[in-house]
């Protein structure tokens, strides 16, 4: 007797945490619903992802939007955000194609080569992708492919007008440069900087990281050594850029950086593009295709229209850097976020 009651007692126990597990995952369903947004009776679906959040992705995905939004096209958006997992990237790229989504915004190159991996039928724009052709997302600049083409996000002249502009500042610099060798688009922008570098009164000390847990102390070891660090635009290590801040204000080190959104995390200074434009410019060839007008492969792959110097006063100081009066005609000014 004493057996049966206490299984009936568990029994009753194991029902009501099932249904108040169910109640939870109703819920969250139910947010995630909310999240996604996407209208059922526009006339064009677009599945939009990312590799993760970030002020210059997010700023590329409002470019992108308002061009879309700009146009005539009655167009919805299913916006996926992968949180830097690869295999999420994965699952969204083959959800969008299982959706059949009449077009795929591809914003960084993890998240278009994952789009081109699941499909060579539907439309793919890209942009956030610094060398469309090293990534093997494109044959060329000028013959991209069937169903994929973009805008990149480094100016042919950016990192060359950084290192010369390290090298007319910091004479005899050795530079320290972090990256996850695991990014094409890094590796892409080390080897540039490298060649940047032959020729000039600069050198280079590198440490490669795998996740962001490992950048502080990547920035620690290089601390002793180096007196510039120049962080190119690698998902990895921006994600962790306030820890490189931390050692480069300490150890009194000028900080550059790939783009003028890590200039409002405390970089000091960068040759940059707005990442809004490129979106825009992104989605103004969205609109082409989903007209009806262009084949994504009749595009060309576009760079970014111009670059300037963006400099953080602020951040400056913190980390020692001799004023130079030129900047001050030089440059647009950023402040820290």
């Amino acid at each position: 007797m004493k057996r049966s009651l206490h299984l009936f007692f568990m029994l009753m126990l194991s029902i009501v945490v099932l249904s108040a597990c169910g109640e939870n995952n109703g819920e969250a369903n139910e947010n995630a619903s909310d999240n996604e947004e996407v209208d059922e009776d526009a006339d064009y679906v677009i599945g939009a992802t990312q590799i993760l959040e970030h002020p210059s992705l997010d700023e590329a995905y409002e470019g992108f939007q308002a061009a879309i939004e700009d146009s005539d096209l009655d167009a919805t958006f299913d916006y996926q955000n992968a949180q830097n997992d690869q295999n999420n990237v994965e699952t969204i790229s083959n959800n969008f194609v299982a959706d059949d989504v009449d077009l795929i915004f591809a914003n960084s190159t993890p998240s278009a080569l994952g789009a081109l991996n699941a499909t060579d039928d539907i439309p793919i724009l890209f942009t956030s992708v610094t060398d469309a052709v090293d990534a093997e997302l494109v044959d060329s600049m000028e013959e991209p492919g069937d169903n994929i083409t973009g805008v990149v996000d480094l100016h042919p002249d950016a990192i060359d007008e950084t290192v010369a502009f390290i090298d007319d500042n910091f004479d005899g610099a050795n530079v320290g440069l972090i990256y996850n060798s695991g990014e094409a688009n890094s590796v892409a922008q080390i080897d540039q900087v490298n060649e940047a570098v032959e020729g000039t009164s600069l050198s280079t000390s590198e440490r490669t990281v795998s996740n962001s847990a490992e950048v502080q102390q990547a920035a620690d070891t290089l601390s002793g050594d180096v007196d510039v660090f120049y962080i190119v635009t690698d998902n990895t290590v921006v994600s962790a850029l306030d820890t490189v801040v931390e050692v480069a204000e300490e150890q009194q080190i000028p900080l550059l950086v790939g783009e003028p959104d890590s200039l409002e995390k405390g970089g000091f200074a960068t040759y940059g593009i707005d990442y809004f434009s490129i979106g825009e410019r992104t989605g103004e060839m969205a609109v082409d295709i989903l007209n009806g007008d262009k084949e994504p492969g009749e595009m060309d792959v576009e760079y970014p229209p111009e670059i300037e110097l963006f400099i953080n006063k602020d951040a400056a100081e913190a980390q020692g850097v001799e004023w130079d009066e030129d900047w001050d005609d030089e440059a647009e000014f950023v402040e820290d976020e």
